[in-house]
């Protein structure tokens, strides 16, 4: 008998080679698959579903996984002790883990959920400094710098103009069978009392690349080298345009997964697995 357990966890994204379990790679989901293994003394590498691959060198805070555990090693977790598996969980998993990795909470997960398609939306943040004399060293792994400097009203205007249900082949990495269309919740810049440029961008999903690709898409206009609207344009097109830079990865953090009521996750799970089209396209 099994059991899925919904997994909280934050990462450091410097050292890893993205998520995704890679042969002689060191990833996320190699480093926690091996640390479940090891704590539920499972015969065989427990496998993960994420809510969001993260590429190389990428971040999280706010990451979701879920894993189907065998449900008597899972409940033998506790010992002689009182804790609850979780608590057990956590304890064990952050006691095997490396320091680039802090698992937050363990629990069985509501009927119906799926770490990757019952989400409703992801939360992403992404950090530009454009003082490199203002850096603060600490944040070095999780800040990109650049030389000129940026007018960040002009990048909000433009980013706030690509929100809505779009189709956004133009911001895209093509992925065999994979659809671009995606509702683009939010996408705004502010400067923080730091000199710091962070945007926020929020939506159901993301096609690969797509929030770097965004973020490239609109630093041209903070350099005053392309005009506001440049980027609808791009997106419009509906193609890669060469123009719009893939931003490093390391000021790319995932901040938050949001799921809707137990009630709704399967019902959730179905719609997201289903590709997508605009109104008024076929399939």
């Amino acid at each position: 008998m099994t059991v899925r357990l919904r997994l909280d966890l934050a990462y450091d994204g410097t050292a890893f080679s993205g998520w995704a379990a890679q042969p002689g790679m060191r990833t996320v989901e190699g480093v926690l698959s091996q640390a479940l293994t090891t704590v539920l003394r499972a015969p065989d590498p427990v496998r993960l579903t994420v809510a969001g691959r993260t590429d190389a060198g990428v971040h999280a805070r706010g990451q979701v996984a879920h894993a189907d555990v065998d449900a008597a090693a899972y409940a033998a977790l506790p010992g002689r002790s009182d804790r609850a598996p979780g608590a057990a969980a956590v304890t064990r998993l952050n006691g095997v883990l490396p320091g680039d990795v802090v698992v937050h909470a363990v629990a069985p997960a509501a009927p119906g959920f799926d770490a990757r398609f019952s989400a409703l939306r992801r939360r992403y943040r992404y950090r530009v400094l454009d003082d490199p004399a203002a850096l603060d060293p600490l944040r070095r792994h999780d800040t990109v710098v650049v030389r000129d400097r940026l007018d960040a009203p002009a990048m909000d205007a433009a980013a706030r103009q690509l929100t809505g249900l779009r189709d956004f082949a133009a911001f895209c990495k093509r992925r065999e069978g994979a659809g671009t269309v995606r509702t683009l919740l939010e996408y705004s810049w502010q400067r923080g009392d730091d000199g710091v440029l962070e945007a926020t961008v929020v939506a159901d999903a993301f096609c690969h690349s797509m929030v770097r690709a965004l973020v490239g898409a609109v630093v041209p206009v903070g350099e005053g080298r392309r005009p506001r609207e440049w980027p609808a344009q791009v997106l419009t097109a509906g193609v890669r345009d060469p123009a719009v830079k893939v931003m490093p990865a390391h000021g790319l953090s995932l901040e938050e997964v949001t799921y809707p009521a137990d009630d709704e996750l399967a019902a959730r799970a179905r719609e997201a697995r289903a590709v997508r089209t605009l109104p008024g396209r076929g399939a």
